[in-house]
């Protein structure tokens, strides 16, 4: 008896020591780095590409990049006692040492592309691989433009201070680029309404990372796989660091906005006005700039996603 005790002393003692050895190897140790490469990529310089690129960098990179200053010069995006740490948005104007301006045109495409910055760190939340080719060269044109909300700014926000569950993420290959073959990227055609409204909800405006069951288990590269897929429910910090559930947006007629009608969610997107006249929180961005034609096909896609019977307010009041 006394034996098989000591074996399973020693046992737990390794294991313990095992444990103790991956927590140190994931706190301390260096976070994995990438090659950064340039990519060819055609930007374009005419007004209607500026104004498709306006469209995206307002709806989309303001969100984490809007600095106090009225620019792209970084925000801090979440505080230290979050899970994946005290993590800052980059300044994204055109400064050319604290900015994009230090970025070649191919060397933005391809971080835009894999997430990999300049200095090798991937940054998940810069990637969309699924973009067509044109509306990145419109966001890099716009990026380019003489735009006040890109000007250079001198504002420097400190690097990310990544919390143990990011490291571990990070280091066990969960946040990773998929380092591949750049292949040329097209859009559907906006007649195809369903497949464009998948491909402005996924790959231009990102609708399901915020509308699925949590930023840790985003598919980026095969959007449909995210788990909880728009049925809501991921724990999103406001300004003043409080969480908000996102809205479960499929079809489910409880849970979701299977009751609301095509003008209903034409308004929702663009105004911030939900049916019953209650307005939607801060946190969902005002797509104004969309086209009642770009919204509807959002609206046709999200009648094709399986309902999801999650009850996002009961979330909320747990």
């Amino acid at each position: 008896m006394k034996k098989v005790l000591k074996i399973a002393g020693f046992v737990f003692g390794a294991l313990v020591l095992l444990v103790l050895c991956l927590v140190v190897w994931i706190n301390f140790t260096a976070l994995p780095t990438y090659e950064s490469r340039s990519i060819p990529v055609s930007v374009p310089t005419d007004s209607a590409a500026l104004a498709l690129g306006q469209k995206v960098v307002q709806t989309e990179c303001v969100i984490c990049h809007m600095g106090a200053d009225g620019k792209l010069s970084g925000a801090q995006f979440t505080k230290a006692d979050n899970p994946f740490g005290e993590i800052w948005a980059a300044n994204i104007t055109r400064h050319p040492e604290k900015g994009l301006g230090r970025y070649s045109d191919g060397e933005l495409a391809y971080l835009l592309r894999t997430g990999v910055k300049k200095d090798g760190i991937f940054a998940p939340f810069m990637m969309v691989p699924n973009m067509s080719d044109e509306h990145l060269g419109a966001l890099i044109a716009y990026l380019r433009s003489d735009a006040p909300l890109v000007a250079a700014s001198e504002a420097d926000p400190p690097a990310p201070k990544y919390g143990f569950l990011a490291k571990a993420l990070m280091k066990f290959g969960v946040y990773a680029p998929k380092i591949q073959e750049i292949k040329p990227v097209e859009a559907p055609e906006l007649t195809d309404q369903v497949a464009y409204g998948k491909y402005l909800a996924t790959a231009v405006f990102s609708c399901f990372e915020c509308h699925s069951q949590s930023f840790e288990t985003i598919d980026d590269y095969v959007p449909e796989n995210t788990p909880g897929y728009f049925g809501g429910g991921n724990p999103v910090e406001d300004k003043s660091s409080n969480i908000v559930h996102s809205a479960n947006i499929t079809m489910s007629k409880d849970f979701g906005i299977g009751k609301w009608q095509e003008a209903d969610f034409v308004r929702a997107v663009q105004t911030g006005q939900r049916p019953d006249g209650r307005v939607l929180n801060a946190m969902m961005p005002r797509y104004a700039s969309l086209s009642e034609a770009e919204v509807a096909a959002i609206w046709a896609y999200l009648q094709t996603v399986p309902v999801l019977e999650n009850d996002v307010q009961k979330l909320a009041k747990q």
